[in-house]
């Protein structure tokens, strides 16, 4: 549970009708095959002890019963067992019977759930049977020779994981308007379980689906369904298993249906937490529960969850032509949105052939042709100085006629050389001084351009260059409204390559060879005439940074776990020395340049992370890294 990961598991079982016997064999299989994987959680079927589809046979003395030997030797059978476990079946108190969850930690029945929405409408007739818990008192019942709570409002908290609270609901609990696991929710559960027996239809699957992780995502919780499966009568009804893990919107784990068997992955209940924290709007002044403790021996959690190398990009690449589409799509809008506003009559770029400005070229030609308004419109302005080469600049050159845009060529060289010697600055000393003067200038000189021209000048640094600070303060910092703000370079590429992709010849060509240069600032002389400034050289791979800068923005990541899951997923590509280093460049680099992103230009907020100073991160330029530097300084 180290770094705040829970092993979590949903089961199904091959089951026999009302033979509770043969099913408790099948749950205590299960419970083993889960606590050889190292489990923490596993989550059987609704009334998994018997069956769901006993029909009137639950009525019987005989099988209720049954059902409470079973549950007592799984309580026996487990007790050395350091796992939660789940699973379903019926209860009787007083004259009622209650279709129940039983939570069973190491010998104990922690407490029993009953189910508050009883269906009885189309297939299903558990109201002939069963009692609702809706509304019911807490009430201490005696079950198995223990005496353990009853009740909808109960809380299981793990001392030893604070995060880890436990809630739990029963199949229709989760389909009607108002599901109990909002409530559980808002009074503290992170992890929400459904022991379901949920029958299969056409079409019902994806369903079923989309209404698990939605609530998940509503919630900003795990939750696990465990569905009943097979065995179940087939008399009327087919049961699939269909086991499902998610967690704040995302699947983690599904079963195939039509099998038995387990699921097993991770939760990031720090990740939970850090959403909770981040959206204010979520409950926390939720009703009274009855809270019940528990202790998880602290333990490492071997992950086997993914976590993709470029979390800003879809892995699927279907979905990734969808998101490119809608990306540019928002870009252009919030850009034609702005001229529109400012009357502006061109638009102003330093187009240098490089990645970041043929992208926002590329947006400002999109924002062009919405609004109806000639290509011409867009100046772009080459600026060649000491550090360009022919390949660069031939391409600026080639895109600005392959889109219709109007080129300029100011060459720089002269009016910096004037500026080094009125600051008294020898030209051989290739330092900063001779870098950023050169990105000044050009700012310098797109401005005037725009000032002549009534346009805005529009910016091409994205979201990696802010994070890391690669910028030039007041220099390619500094823009009148900065399109790729929000766009990290790994997003870069691949709007890019999706342009070429959907663009005809010559421009799909350029715009491949663009692709294939590489990053640079082209601020130092070239050697043999080709770029000798690679910035991936310089600050590290942009794969390492923006998996860094995704999970300590979005999740609240701490180092040792930024740096644990980046070893994960770059496993056989970044030895492990090789994230750490970059990991303290990253977080010295963040917080050393907090500066240049307080004065940010504006620009349109693409994705869920974003550096903008007036809304999704907001830090004070003189904050110390200290706390985060020591803990990935002592990383091995």
């Amino acid at each position: 549970m180290k770094d705040g990961f829970l092993k979590v598991a949903a089961a199904t079982p091959r089951i026999r009708v009302a033979d509770c016997a043969y099913n408790t064999a099948r749950v205590l299989e299960q419970i083993d095959e889960a606590a050889e994987q190292g489990v923490s959680l596993c989550v059987f079927p609704e009334l998994v002890l018997t069956g769901y589809t006993c029909g009137d046979l639950f009525l019987q003395e005989a099988l209720l019963r049954a059902a409470e030997d079973s549950l007592g030797r799984i309580l026996e059978q487990s007790a050395r067992r350091p796992m939660v476990i789940a699973l379903g079946l019926p209860v009787q108190v007083d004259n009622a019977l209650y279709n129940c969850a039983a939570i069973c930690y190491k010998g104990k029945l922690l407490g029993l759930v009953p189910k508050q929405n009883i269906p009885n409408y189309s297939e299903f007739y558990e109201a002939r049977h069963f009692t609702s818990g809706a509304g019911m008192a807490t009430r201490t019942v005696t079950l198995c020779g223990q005496q353990t709570p009853l009740g909808v409002d109960l809380l299981f908290r793990c001392r030893t994981l604070p995060a880890f609270v436990l809630g739990c609901e029963i199949c229709e609990d989760l389909w009607v308007p108002a599901p109990p696991s909002a409530g559980l929710a808002e009074a503290g559960a992170t992890v929400l379980i459904n022991l379901s027996a949920s029958d299969e239809l056409i079409g019902k699957a994806a369903y079923r689906r989309g209404l698990v992780a939605g609530q998940s995502a509503r919630l900003a919780c795990g939750y696990l369904y465990a569905d009943a499966g097979m065995g179940e009568s087939t008399q009327d009804l087919v049961f699939a298993g269909h086991d499902l893990i998610c967690e704040n919107g995302t699947v983690l784990a599904e079963s195939e249906r039509f099998t038995t068997g387990l699921i097993v992955t991770e939760l990031d209940l720090g990740r939970i937490a850090h959403e909770r924290r981040r959206m204010n709007t979520f409950g926390q002044a939720g009703r009274a529960m009855t809270d019940i403790w528990f202790d998880l021996p602290v333990r490492e959690v071997k992950l086997t969850r993914a976590f993709p190398q470029t979390p800003f990009v879809p892995a699927d690449r279907t979905d990734l032509a969808a998101r490119c589409e809608e990306i540019l799509h928002l870009q252009a809008t919030g850009l034609a949105t702005r001229l529109r506003h400012t009357r502006a009559k061109a638009a102003v770029i330093g187009l240098s052939g490089g990645l970041d400005s043929t992208l926002a070229l590329i947006v400002t030609v999109h924002a062009f042709d919405m609004l109806g308004w000639p290509r011409s419109g867009i100046q772009a302005v080459t600026m060649p100085c000491f550090g360009t080469t022919r390949r660069t600049k031939s391409n600026a050159e080639q895109l600005a006629e392959a889109y219709g845009a109007t080129l300029q060529c100011v060459d720089i060289k002269a009016a910096v050389t004037q500026h080094f010697a009125d600051i008294g600055h020898d030209p051989d000393k290739l330092d900063v001084t001779y870098e950023n003067a050169q990105a000044r200038q050009r700012t310098y000189i797109l401005m005037d351009i725009a000032n002549q021209m009534g346009g805005l000048v529009i910016g091409t640094g994205d979201l990696s260059e802010l994070a890391l600070g690669w910028a030039t303060y007041n220099g390619d910092h500094m823009s009148m409204y900065g399109v790729n703000a929000s766009i990290p370079k790994t997003l870069v590429r691949d709007l890019t390559a999706f342009e070429a992709s959907r663009a005809a010849e010559p421009l799909r060509g350029i715009l491949l060879d663009v692709l294939g240069t590489p990053v640079s600032p082209e601020l130092l002389p070239p050697k043999d005439g080709e770029i000798s400034q690679k910035t991936e050289e310089l600050v590290g791979p942009y794969e390492l940074h923006d998996f860094f800068l995704y999970y300590m923005l979005r999740f609240g990541y701490p180092p040792r776990k930024l740096y644990r899951v980046a070893c994960r997923a770059f496993a056989g590509v970044h030895s492990r020395a090789v994230v750490k280093k970059w990991l303290v460049t990253f977080l010295r680099r963040f917080f050393a340049q907090q500066f240049k992103r307080s004065c940010l230009p504006d620009g349109p907020k693409v994705g869920t992370v974003t550096l903008s100073p007036r809304g999704d991160w907001r830090m004070p330029s003189d904050a110390v890294s200290e706390v985060w530097l020591r803990e990935a300084e002592s990383l091995d």
